[in-house]
């Protein structure tokens, strides 16, 4: 890399303004448009295949909902009015022989391994694993798609360590095992949503890259309604049919991804390599039908030399710099935040259902379809949307309702009363989550844009963590330290994000140094305007 200008500078850029963008000298973002043009078949197929990964990474995300359930059981002395069993709401004060489960033992690992008198922390322990795998993958992967791997290769690699993982899972025989590779699971699946928002949103041009986003969310919401059904045709079956089914078809995928998917065309330029770069150029620009009166040679880029890295980093220099800048870790700390809050009750609620007295699989599939209309507004109204004013009212709705859904009342329709208030607040949620992590793709430019959302979206984890815990307490006390506590936590952080700027309709930048003239730049046409 024989380029002088590094990615990552720590030059003071309030002292020294970096001279190329003094001259105007089109940006990596408006050249790349003219090659490709805003939006074509091209990227809109790329998006497609990269997007339809958040598909597998819900089935993964929930299916503890089903495989972890406890079972519905029934009294089998019923010839005895006098037992005990009739009236008695919980299986541990009973003598064995007086229930039996509705379905056979294997349905669940708790009615396969006997959890059902173990401790809430004991029954939840697999989905706490899953989602600390979440955590500590992401961390531990946080940057490898900004520096040494590329969008496409951590696409591909995670998708492949998920999928094998899951199909181990069904073999598993204990509980112990059985969170370890779920455990496991987690660590592949952290990274995937990030990867591939992030490839699918730098394949396109700045007016279309709040759609495309959401093409991920539609996935995820496929992928979640997809639980549901497989669930519900092998009720009868095994819990481990459900980690068959699951695994593969999402190692099906990795080998089309690694095949078919493009790398991003903006991160080769700034990692300096050049010729990949136009030759993925080269392959989307003939389907859109573009042509430019200049060919597409590295000649043609030799004035964007100001964008290309040239020197290694190590794994960690793009967390570093995000810390170092205080704009940055500004930035991150806010959302970050946000992210903790939104998570707990996007991961909680579908856990908590079994505290409602509500069929399971229906109100599973409730709050899937939820996900589509807030996937479906986010998609229509992303460019029109401002994105602070979104998630203040997504976020406090969020939390009202659901505090509210934990009312319960004697008449029979305050079932269904709960169940709407759980959906509105969840359906909020997911609202939020979509602007989010929308909003942080436009904070960060490329240089750690994926790092910066890796962050983001272990936040979002994080909440999940705790999630699992709070469900399972939540079961004893009808949903107080669940719902509850989901509602008062995302109302209080979903606050911090009006500590963030507006983001909607501004181009995004490609290195620190440039969102940091850039925000010079708007401070100085704010003063002028101030003055006049």
């Amino acid at each position: 890399m024989g380029d002088s200008t590094p990615l990552l500078s720590e030059i003071n850029s309030a002292e020294s303004e970096p001279p190329l963008l003094h001259k105007h000298v089109p940006s990596l973002d408006s050249t790349i448009e003219r090659c490709i043009g805003d939006f074509g078949w091209a990227q809109f197929l790329q998006a497609i295949l990269v997007s339809f990964s958040w598909f597998f990474d819900a089935q993964q995300t929930f299916i503890t909902v089903f495989t972890d359930a406890e079972p519905t059981w029934h009294c089998t002395q019923l010839d005895d009015p006098n037992s005990s069993c009739h009236s008695a709401t919980n299986v541990c004060q009973l003598p064995q022989n007086s229930w039996a489960w509705d379905q056979p033992r294997h349905t669940s690992i708790i009615s396969e391994w006997a959890l059902q008198c173990s401790p809430s922390l004991v029954q939840g322990m697999p989905a706490s694993a899953f989602f600390m795998g979440c955590l500590i993958g992401g961390l531990a992967l946080a940057t490898l798609a900004d520096t040494s791997l590329g969008r496409k290769n951590m696409l591909f690699l995670t998708c492949l360590i998920m999928s094998l993982s899951t199909f181990l899972t069904a073999f598993s025989s204990n509980i112990w095992i059985y969170s370890i590779l779920r455990f496991i699971t987690g660590i592949g699946r952290a990274t995937i949503g990030t990867s591939a928002l992030v490839l699918s949103t730098e394949l396109v041009g700045r007016r279309w890259r709040g759609q495309v986003g959401v093409i991920g969310y539609f996935c995820f919401t496929l992928g979640f309604l997809s639980l549901p059904a497989i669930a519900y045709t092998q009720r009868a079956h095994s819990w481990r049919t459900l980690y068959f089914c699951t695994s593969i078809p999402t190692f099906l995928y990795c080998i089309m991804v690694h095949f078919l998917v493009r790398e991003s065309p903006r991160w080769l330029f700034v990692r300096g390599r050049k010729e990949e770069a136009i030759a993925t150029l080269k392959h989307i620009a003939p389907i859109n039908g573009t042509t430019t009166k200049t060919p597409l040679t590295s000649s043609f880029f030799s004035n964007l030399s100001f964008e290309q890295e040239t020197r290694n980093v190590d794994l960690y220099s793009a967390i570093e710099v995000l810390l170092k800048r205080r704009w940055a870790f500004r930035r991150l700390s806010a959302l970050m935040a946000m992210g903790f809050g939104i998570g707990m009750v996007y991961y909680g609620m579908p856990l908590a259902l079994g505290s409602l007295d509500f069929n399971l699989y229906l109100s599973v599939t409730l709050n899937g379809l939820s996900e589509l209309p807030a996937s479906l507004i986010t998609l229509v109204f992303i460019s029109k949307m401002n994105r602070k004013t979104s998630l203040l009212v997504s976020t406090s709705l969020s939390g009202v309702f659901s505090i509210m859904s934990v009312l319960k009342g004697i008449h029979p329709i305050w079932t269904t009363i709960q169940i709407v208030f759980e959906l509105v607040s969840f359906f909020s949620a997911c609202s939020a989550l979509n602007v989010l992590l929308i909003y942080t793709t436009e904070l960060f430019p490329t240089c750690v844009r994926n790092s910066a959302l890796s962050m983001v979206r272990q936040a979002v984890v994080l909440g999940g963590v705790f999630s699992p815990m709070l469900a399972a307490a939540g079961r004893v006390n009808g949903g107080f330290l669940s719902y509850g506590v989901f509602g008062v936590v995302v109302g209080v952080f979903g606050l911090f994000v009006v500590c963030l700027q507006e983001t909607r309709g501004r181009g995004i930048c490609d290195t620190m140094d440039e969102e940091e003239y850039k925000q010079r730049d708007r401070a100085s046409c704010n003063a002028v305007a101030g003055d006049v």
